[in-house]
């Protein structure tokens, strides 16, 4: 096309540009908010960042982690101030001795009875009575054992000797005549014969006669 046929009145880009300018560079005049708008973008960018990033912190720092979220209220610390410790139990009070049992008292003997005492007996018998030990079927020389242990009781007057005949009793037994009861009861304890074998009897020597048929136990 030659610029005869150019439909166009002629421009500032027709005028050749002075040697050295950039070719075919067409910049329309800028406003001023074209040039200052990228600048308030950027610092709204930023500032947005600045925020979200406080947020991000703060709330990492305040959220509570899964163990101490699954804690009870009473566990969790309060915020801002450390969890204080539970008191430390108290030690129990040393607790008193209970005190020791009383040793039970002694308690004292029951008095003796006269009626089996020996001590007592002696002293109610007449050591100076005629006291006769005959043997009718005991153990050879167990009249001798009697008489031995009244002798060493203080009896004076005793005597030892074989039954004559047969006295017909089947266990050792004690005769005493009247007024000899208390002599015979201590005899008869002397030389180990029960009570109830003790009886009031006529006889023809002595005031208390012995008619042993099974061995003596002598009193120590």
């Amino acid at each position: 096309m030659s610029k005869s046929d150019y439909p166009y009145a002629p421009d500032e880009f027709d005028v050749p540009a002075p040697e050295g300018a950039p070719v075919g560079v067409y910049r329309a005049p800028r406003s001023g908010w074209s040039k200052t708008w990228p600048f308030l973008l950027v610092a709204v960018i930023f500032a947005g960042l600045a925020v979200g990033g406080v947020a991000a912190i703060s709330g990492g720092l305040g959220q509570k982690s899964p163990a101490e979220a699954d804690k009870p209220a009473a566990e969790q610390p309060a915020d801002g101030a450390a969890a204080e410790e539970p008191p430390a139990a108290e030690e129990p009070a040393d607790t008193e001795e209970p005190p020791a049992a009383e040793e039970p008292a002694a308690t004292e003997e029951p008095p003796a009875d006269p009626a089996t005492d020996l001590t007592a007996l002696l002293a109610a018998a007449d050591k100076g009575a005629y006291v006769r030990v005959l043997n009718d079927g005991g153990p050879a020389g167990e009249a001798r054992t009697g008489k031995d242990a009244l002798d060493a009781k203080g009896f004076t007057k005793t005597k030892a000797e074989d039954y004559p005949g047969d006295s017909g009793l089947t266990a050792t037994t004690v005769w005493y005549t009247e007024n000899r009861k208390e002599t015979a009861t201590a005899v008869a304890a002397i030389l180990g014969i029960p009570a109830e074998q003790v009886t009031q009897a006529q006889v023809r020597e002595g005031d208390v006669v012995v008619v042993v048929k099974s061995a003596l136990a002598p009193a120590s």
